[in-house]
């Protein structure tokens, strides 16, 4: 069998020569580069760096560094302004916000103290108008007013209504406790408080066990006695028994034991923190 005749390579230049020929073209491109950059106009190289500096950097005044700066300089001498460098404005605004929380307090407190001196206003007003009712009906003598930015206080003593040991309403104080009645009314809507009071003597057998539990229930029997007589709201009458422990007077007399001995009823005014 006849062999296939193969065909002779095509005419040209080696293949090596292609790959150095490429490595010269880079070289040259490279070199040319160099030797561009060798010429830039340095002037204007520097007219390009300030303007990147003044709109991009930091710095005051478009500095480059630290150095240049309030902060350093040319050495650590200047390491303690770091602290107004960095937090000047934190400190304005600190020192704003101080100027404001003080001026914001100030007006708080003009407004307690005026909301103090209103509300102390309407209970001696208060006080001046059950003082009259008071006298209208005899009873200046026997029952004492007193009055606090919060209420007005009217104290019976414990002797006009009640015998010892007992939480019972005497019989000839019913005409006392209906005229009060007849002036509570009159300020239904405002809360009224009833507090019972003793005198430091331990109690011996009877029907209370101690001072405490005694005070309550004549703090209880006038509640009762003024909510089946008067139209007054139970919702708005509150009641407590202090027993011995609220003293008025020394205990150690007789006349001090009197006094302690008490019933005081409290008129909250329309201001006050219990309406």
């Amino acid at each position: 069998m006849a062999k296939r005749k193969e065909n002779p390579p095509a005419p040209g230049s080696p293949l090596w020569m292609s790959t150095f020929g490429d490595m010269m073209n880079l070289l040259l491109c490279f070199f040319v580069l160099l030797f561009s950059m060798s010429t830039i106009d340095k002037e204007k190289l520097k007219a390009v760096a300030d303007s990147f500096n003044r709109t991009f950097s930091f710095f005051d005044g478009g500095a480059t560094a630290i150095g240049d700066g309030i902060l350093i300089s040319n050495g650590v001498s200047q390491l303690n302004e770091l602290d107004e460098y960095i937090n000047s404005t934190g400190k304005t605004a600190d020192g704003e916000n101080d100027t404001q929380n003080i001026s914001q307090d100030e007006t708080l407190q003009e407004k307690i103290e005026a909301l103090e001196q209103a509300q102390l206003a309407e209970s001696e007003q208060l006080a001046e108008k059950i003082g009259e009712s008071l006298a209208e009906n005899n009873l200046s003598d026997t029952i004492n007013v007193e009055f606090t930015s919060q209420y007005v206080q009217l104290t019976l003593k414990g002797a006009l209504l009640y015998d010892s040991g007992k939480a019972e309403i005497r019989s000839d104080a019913l005409p006392v406790v209906d005229k009060i009645g007849v002036i509570l009314q009159r300020y239904a809507s405002n809360v009224i408080e009833i507090e019972g009071h003793t005198d430091n003597v331990p109690i011996r057998g009877g029907k209370y066990t101690d001072n405490s539990d005694l005070s309550c229930a004549r703090a209880l029997s006038v509640f009762n006695y003024l909510i089946d007589t008067t139209n007054l709201d139970p919702a708005k009458i509150k009641y407590a028994g202090r027993g011995e422990y609220v003293p008025v007077a020394d205990n150690s007399t007789e006349e001090g034991r009197a006094r302690n001995r008490r019933v005081e009823i409290r008129i909250y005014n329309t201001l006050s923190n219990y309406q």
